[in-house]
């Protein structure tokens, strides 16, 4: 399993999120044409696990999300 470099990550948090210590997510979609992958975190474990879907799956994720 490779590790991807995020050092380059431009996190922006999700507009579902709230500022109350809620669920929070952030996304670094700049690297979708780099890297192939968009990673995706909880902003309140920034330095925690994060998932790295393809630009097609966090797509599909965020309309069905917002269904």
């Amino acid at each position: 399993m490779n590790t991807p470099d995020l050092s380059a990550a431009h996190w922006e948090k999700s507009s579902y999120s709230n500022g109350q210590e809620g669920q929070c997510v952030e996304f670094a979609r700049n690297l979708a044409a780099t890297s192939g992958i968009v990673p995706v975190r909880d902003s309140k474990t920034p330095t925690g696990p994060v998932l790295t879907p393809t630009p097609a799956a966090w797509t599909d994720f965020v309309a069905f999300a917002a269904r």
